[in-house]
């Protein structure tokens, strides 16, 4: 091992020592240690603006995600009844609409439990995209990437996985609250019973009174396993298309143009298609384990759904479903876009 020469700085010695002592496969991925004070400020430099984009990101998130609700919850309420309602209480998902309205008006009728998901669905977007940001550059410092910094299929589907682990720790609570309060919506009451949650903060107080926070994160296992091969297909399947619709020099195959909202709209809306397919059956589950009393366990939830009419009863809603993926993720990465768009014009 050679010496410091004189001259040397300690950061410059140590650097050195790294790639003496250690194989260079391994060496490369320790971070440089700055040895002048260009180099620290530059660092910094770096620093504030990965600071900066990532701030970026979960605005721009939290914006695409109030889009999402505004747009998505009177299908995602439709869908969540249908999959927790008794068998004969609704005929399809035009009675669930046309009995909730007769029975609550339009406003609660179409945007019953509306205030967990507005609550939280700006920090739980918000994270999902700064998730996927995060994601890819783990991916890229971690794996080979092609010349021009694209990533794979594959690489962006782990980096759509990846998003739905910080996220789940948001979103198990808030889905938990929000579909107590759709299922509360559809229980018919005797005359001068009232409905036993007041709202979702009461939801969550008397949740924790009856089983403290397990009670209020009960779901979070089905809620990952639902949204971590959901975002994998997410993400996949919104770059993909994004990158069929780019428009294209016919010669030379090149980029010649920017993505147009419209493209941007129909790869969301495919997007979210793409995502509640493969997932929608753990989705079943999911809203079943979260709106049952007492201690329940998944395996129980599949039992009984299995036993109550095979297959087919997995996928109660799976209409609304789909019809709620093309407006309301077309919204979301709309709303996304045009989030980025606007930052980029105050701050850059």
């Amino acid at each position: 091992m050679s010496s410091p020469t004189p001259s040397e700085s300690a950061a410059a010695a140590a650097n050195r020592k790294i790639h003496d002592v250690l194989p260079g496969a391994v060496a490369d991925k320790i971070p440089h240690i700055p040895e002048s004070k260009a180099e620290v400020k530059a660092d910094a430099k770096v620093a504030v603006s990965t600071g900066f984009t990532q701030l970026r990101s979960l605005a721009a998130g939290g914006f695409g995600g109030v889009c999402a609700v505004v747009v998505g919850h009177p299908f995602d309420l439709v869908k969540v009844r249908l999959q927790t309602a008794d068998k004969g209480v609704y005929s399809s998902a035009l009675d669930v609409v046309r009995k909730g309205i007769a029975k609550d008006g339009l406003r609660r009728g179409l945007y019953a439990g509306v205030s967990a998901p507005l609550v939280g669905v700006t920090p739980m977007f918000a994270v999902s995209f700064w998730g996927y940001d995060l994601g890819k550059s783990i991916v890229r410092s971690t794996s080979t990437v092609a010349p021009d910094g694209s990533l794979s299929i594959a690489q962006i589907s782990a980096a759509g996985f990846f998003s739905a682990i910080p996220m789940t720790a948001i979103t198990a609570p808030f889905e938990r609250v929000k579909v107590i309060l759709q299922v509360q919506g559809q229980k018919q009451l005797a005359p001068g019973e009232k409905p036993k949650y007041a709202g979702g903060v009461d939801v969550v107080r008397q949740l924790y009174k009856e089983g403290g926070v397990r009670s209020v994160f009960r779901g979070s296992v089905a809620t990952l396993a639902r949204d971590g091969p959901g975002s994998a297909a997410y993400f996949a399947a919104y770059e993909y298309i994004k990158k069929y619709l780019t428009p294209r020099d016919p010669i030379t195959g090149e980029t010649s143009g920017k993505l147009s909202l419209m493209a941007i709209t129909c790869a969301g809306a495919g997007a979210g298609v793409a995502m509640w397919i493969p997932v929608f059956p753990i989705d079943t589950v999911k809203s079943r384990l979260q709106t049952s009393e007492g201690n329940v366990t998944i395996g129980g939830i599949i039992r009984g759904l299995y036993k109550l009419g095979g297959v087919k009863a997995f996928f109660p809603g799976f209409g609304p479903a789909l019809a709620r993926a093309v407006p309301a993720n077309a919204a979301t990465f709309l709303g996304v876009e045009l989030a980025h768009q606007a930052m980029n014009k105050a701050f850059n």
